[in-house]
């Protein structure tokens, strides 16, 4: 598949999110649950970059859809463990609500490219 400015921007856009992550973790409480909370979303927010460069490098539609299922999978989960360590006060809120608006609007955009490879094409 042809990489287009959509996908190209999306390549950015989530490994920024990733670099944010591994800052966030690096920031977090030297307790053990913060930890134990800290490497969860460390390798779901770092890891939804690097499939999406995956979904780049889809060879067919029922490819691109497997690796695009795997993304929305890994923001989802990340929004979940941010969402955990404000929760549990390991975090305040105001902290992380900036990185909770990206992830929540990258699971948007990511879920739409989901949904639009879904549907089938008429013609």
């Amino acid at each position: 598949m042809a990489e287009t400015y959509q996908s190209v921007e999306l390549k950015k856009r989530s490994k920024l999110f990733a670099i944010r992550i591994v800052k966030l973790f690096r920031a977090l409480p030297r307790t053990d649950e913060s930890r134990i909370l800290g490497k969860q979303v460390l390798r779901s927010g770092t890891s939804v970059a690097a499939n999406y460069r995956a979904v780049c490098r889809a060879r067919s539609k029922a490819e691109f859809i497997a690796k695009i299922g795997i993304v929305v999978e890994e923001i989802d989960e990340t929004i979940f463990w941010l969402e955990l360590l404000v929760e549990t006060a390991i975090v305040k809120q105001d902290r992380l609500e900036d990185l909770l608006k990206e992830a929540s609007e990258l699971l948007a955009i990511f879920a739409a490219s989901q949904r639009t490879a879904r549907r089938p094409r008429l013609y």
